[in-house]
């Protein structure tokens, strides 16, 4: 059994045009969701073994903010520029590569890649994950590579502003 916890990256700042979509940084409303998300994600007491994150600034900066707040996320972390995608196959690869030692990862990506990839591994029909959206999935997967349709169920989801959180029955 393995645990991904997919992130969509927070609310970005489109302030300054003449930034590339590699520099755009958090808005405060993006810097104050993550932050309220990785107390909610501190509440759910999952142990994340690794974190793999997009160049991109504002992933990186979701990452930061919640790293603040997460304890035990501190020096797990990797950036790897195969995450800049906005396709669920190539996040799919990457993270067939992991290593089998990790059984909890969290992936912070972006749209629509994110969204694709829950409702690919768990079979979901999810129109939108909203920024700084969270989908926790458990994979019934010995080694990431077998990754596929249908692995995983969703254990929980849930976004900024949203009332309360879905999380399935055990």
């Amino acid at each position: 059994m393995k645990t991904l916890l997919l992130i969509r990256h927070a609310k970005s700042s489109w302030k300054n045009p003449s930034l590339s979509d590699l520099q755009r940084p958090l808005k405060k409303r993006g810097i104050d969701n993550a932050r309220d998300m990785a107390g909610r994600l501190q509440e759910l007491d999952v142990n994340i073994e690794k974190v793999l994150c997009s160049p991109a600034n504002r992933a990186t900066e979701t990452l930061e903010v919640m790293t603040g707040v997460l304890t035990g996320w501190q020096g797990k972390s990797e950036i790897l520029t195969e995450l800049y995608s906005f396709d669920y196959d190539e996040m799919m690869l990457v993270l067939r590569k992991l290593d089998d030692r990790w059984l909890s990862v969290a992936v912070v990506g972006h749209n629509p890649a994110v969204t694709d990839l829950v409702n690919f591994l768990a079979l979901e029909n999810l129109r939108n994950i909203p920024t700084c959206g969270v989908g926790l999935l458990r994979l019934d997967i010995d080694h990431w590579r077998e990754m596929g349709a249908g692995c995983g169920r969703l254990d929980h989801y849930d976004f900024p502003n949203s009332d309360s959180c879905q999380s399935a029955a055990s």
